[in-house]
């Protein structure tokens, strides 16, 4: 594990700390730091997530989906009371994992952008 990506999120679990760090190998240190600040500006954080899930129990079901830019499922969650809770309690349950699938869509796009700003 770089040491400096390290210093500049300590935020990141093992999982996302491993995928970052692969997509930041060849950057020097002005572009790691850019990446961090991008990225860290635009990840969602699991906790979160998982407040937003709870917050669909006793107001607005969906809200993790928005959060992770999944409108469509967020409509759905909306309308129909987060799947009769269903869809809820699953999210909930998972939400480690929704906020990885999220992060590593955000740190890719974070990624392109920091490539063209190179070029």
């Amino acid at each position: 594990m770089s040491t400096k990506l390290f210093q500049l999120m300590p935020e990141l679990d093992m999982q996302e700390m491993a995928y970052v760090e692969s997509l930041v190998k060849n950057y020097n240190d002005q572009q790691m730091l850019n990446f961090a600040n991008f990225y860290r500006s635009r990840r969602r954080d699991p906790q979160l997530l998982l407040l937003a899930g709870l917050a669909g129990f006793v107001g607005i079901a969906g809200v993790q989906r928005f959060l992770t830019d999944q409108i469509g499922m967020g409509i759905l969650y909306l309308f129909t009371a987060g799947l009769c809770f269903i869809g809820t309690i699953v999210d909930l349950i998972n939400h480690k994992q929704l906020a990885l699938e999220y992060n590593i869509k955000v740190a890719n796009e974070v990624s392109g952008w920091i490539a063209r700003m190179a070029e």
